[in-house]
């Protein structure tokens, strides 16, 4: 097998994240549901941006942020996601490439927007999202670029767009690629939501090793074997994953394979200040370290270095060098 050109390939949702500060009381005034993520159309998403008063804007998504945090590590990414030729598009285009990823998914000419999501922190960190999916539902299998997929080591694929039908038959596609050339292919749960709506999917791709690694926190795992009981949850994900990684906050995570558990710790912070991209930061750094050949715990202790990074501030993409931090935390990859 040739060496690989990118460490990782991401598919998921191209969105451009608007942050705002809010207050619990906002939250109630406009029925959001606190530490969600809801699905909004065009008008609704209008009526927020107006609410929501003073906004940061930086490009998002699952996948993109993932990529992004590999790129931050001196990583080589690359993301597949569509945006419409819009002014969102172009920054959305703009900042992924401009941080060292490759970017080459044409864009939509016409159709909906590009998506957006509003994303309002809370003084305790914690974020509400309310997301307009727009032109990034519409990723189809011809936007799958073959030779890109067979020259990445692991091609990543996101949970939230398992919804739209083509967008999953493209996914279906580049893990038959993937798997053609020899690769792996992991998947993120993304949301108890998608697993609620999909469990029966997620676990046969996990079964029949459709998906080589798979990364979900607490309540998503509880949601996939269906109990309340972890222990029982990750005793079942062990009798069906190769590998897996399960994210916990604050109790860091645990990883699980075939032969055992092995829990990590998170780095300690002195003060969350927003949870957003957390799960995406950790994938990030785990996925490198395999890609890098490292040893499982190694993996699960970039990740939680990179979650730990990004959640130390507002916006889900790294603002310090992965890089560096890794280097000075004995963890250069």
């Amino acid at each position: 097998m040739t060496a690989a050109k990118f460490d990782v390939l991401g598919f998921g949702n191209a969105i451009v994240d608007v942050f705002a500060r809010t207050e619990d009381d906002f939250l109630v005034k406009h029925g959001m549901n606190k530490g969600s993520m809801a699905l909004i159309d065009e008008a609704r998403a209008e009526t927020i941006y107006q609410a929501m008063g003073s906004a940061v804007t930086i490009s998002g998504g699952s996948a993109a942020n993932t990529i992004a945090g590999v790129a931050s590590f001196g990583g080589r990414g690359a993301f597949g996601g569509k945006v419409k030729k819009d002014a969102l598009g172009d920054a959305f285009a703009h900042d992924i490439r401009n941080i060292g990823v490759t970017f080459t998914t044409p864009m939509a000419a016409d159709g909906p927007a590009t998506a957006r999501s509003f994303i309002l922190v809370t003084p305790d960190g914690e974020r509400t999202m309310n997301t307009y999916l727009g032109a990034a539902q519409n990723l189809t299998p011809a936007d799958v670029d073959e030779a890109q997929v067979k020259d990445s080591a692991i091609t990543y694929l996101e949970g939230y767009l398992w919804d739209p039908p083509e967008a999953k038959k493209a996914f279906v596609k580049a893990a038959e690629i993937a798997h053609a050339a020899g690769r792996k292919v992991s998947l993120t749960l993304s949301d108890a939501f998608c697993v609620d709506r999909y469990r029966g999917e997620f676990r046969t791709l996990v079964r029949e090793k459709t998906v080589d690694i798979l990364f979900a926190n607490e309540i998503e795992l509880k949601s996939l074997y269906e109990t309340a009981d972890f222990d029982a949850a990750v005793k079942a994900l062990q009798s069906e994953a190769p590998l897996a990684a399960v994210t916990r906050s604050e109790l860091g995570c645990v990883v699980v394979t075939p032969g055992g558990v092995v829990p990590v710790p998170a780095f300690p912070i002195p003060q969350v200040t927003d949870t957003t991209g957390a799960g995406d930061l950790f994938a990030a750094g785990f996925l490198l370290g395999v890609a890098r050949a490292q040893d499982h715990e190694t993996c699960a202790r970039l990740g939680a270095l990179a979650a730990a990074e990004v959640i130390q501030h507002i916006g889900a993409r790294p603002q310090r060098s992965l890089k560096v931090l890794a280097a000075e935390n004995g963890l250069a990859v």
